[in-house]
């Protein structure tokens, strides 16, 4: 542990740290389409699919939008371009309820998935206190001062996502939230909602390299948009050990964030492949593993005598040739050197190896 910050953090009875397995958040946000029964059945499907987490995103559309600053913009930006409704008609049509804190904190317990949610206003931060395990900060609110040092003085761990900031709006982020919370994970995010997969080019996974260098053991993750989970597995090799990733029934459902979102096929694949990835990187100590001790034994080479000779021989150059397999006992082809000279305890056929217990002191 930093004197500034933890290295490991508890969400619920799941531990966050380098060497745990990743945590998946799967963010519901407004993928419910403002139905209560839709977000319930979304938390199972979540946990099914091996989701640890089903978030949600608490706003209200006059506390996050200004129709008047969207309305007086030349144009619409970036996805919201697409839109039918106006951006504040969207949030509001899409928001979820605070009416249904109970039944979805509920339906998470039976389900035995966690219950997260992303609050876009003090109040919501409030609501939450005491009833959620961890909080998200969403990447356009890096520097809502008011709000991080509000969701960091609940105690729960927070979870700071970076997309569309600066190296020195995150340190400023950062700076905030741990004067109040120790701990904390930082989540490299690119904040295109396109789908497009140009936005690898985009995703800067490297930056998780200079967030480890900056705060090394700091928990780090991924908030993630690109298409499909290559992005998800070169944020776990980087050290990333959270990832938040959307999550629909149906990518063809009309909404703010359907088309770019997984849905419980391809959420189980990214799970399944994490997994695959987890267990390949290893502890990093180069060894013979448990699973070559044969192949050890079939694929290197010993000395092996090139014809029949005598107990009493002095071994000379020539009398030895490299050849598979190689039993544990056996002389190799790197110690050619040190058995010349020596002499045979006992007779050795040809093609048979040469072993040290075999050799004169």
């Amino acid at each position: 542990m930093s004197n500034l910050y933890h290295s490991e953090f508890w969400i619920q009875n799941t531990r966050i740290a380098e060497n745990e397995p990743t945590y998946f958040i799967a963010d519901i946000g407004a993928n419910h389409d403002g139905d209560l029964s839709r977000a319930k059945d979304l938390i199972w499907l979540a946990k099914e699919a091996g989701a640890d987490c089903a978030k949600f995103q608490h706003f209200l559309a006059d506390g996050i939008v200004s129709d008047v600053g969207f309305s007086q913009m030349k144009e619409q930006k970036s996805h919201q371009a697409t839109w039918k409704k106006s951006v504040r008609e969207v949030y509001d049509q899409y928001h979820t309820k605070r009416n249904w804190t109970e039944a979805l904190i509920t339906t998470c317990e039976e389900a035995s998935i966690t219950f997260m949610t992303t609050p876009y206003d003090l109040a919501a931060v409030r609501l939450f206190s005491s009833r959620i395990p961890a909080y998200k900060i969403g990447s356009g609110d890096i520097t809502y001062t008011q709000l991080i040092l509000e969701i960091a003085s609940q105690g729960a761990p927070v979870l700071l996502a970076t997309g569309a900031s600066s190296m020195h709006e995150v340190i400023e982020a950062v700076e905030v939230t741990l004067s109040k919370n120790p701990s904390m994970c930082l989540m490299q995010c690119n904040t295109n909602y396109t789908g497009d997969s140009k936005n690898f080019e985009y995703v800067n996974l490297n930056v998780l390299k200079t967030f480890a260098s900056r705060w090394p053991g700091m928990p780090l993750g991924l908030s993630d948009h690109t298409p499909g989970h290559s992005a998800v597995l070169g944020a776990i090799t980087l050290g990333a050990r959270i990832i938040e990733k959307h999550f629909t029934d149906d990518n063809s459902r009309q909404g703010p964030d359907h088309s770019f979102a997984l849905n419980p096929e391809t959420w189980r694949a990214m799970v399944l492949a994490s997994r695959e990835l987890e267990a390949a990187l290893g502890d990093g100590i180069k060894r013979v593993e448990a699973n070559e001790e044969d192949t050890v034994v079939v694929q290197r080479r010993a000395l092996r005598a090139t014809k029949d000779l005598p107990m009493g021989h002095m071994l000379q150059d020539g009398d030895f040739e490299p050849l598979r397999p190689c039993e544990p006992d056996n002389c190799l082809p790197s110690q050619a050197s040190q058995i010349i000279g020596k002499c045979l305890q006992s007779r050795i056929l040809r093609g048979e190896a040469i072993s040290w217990q075999n050799l004169s002191s």
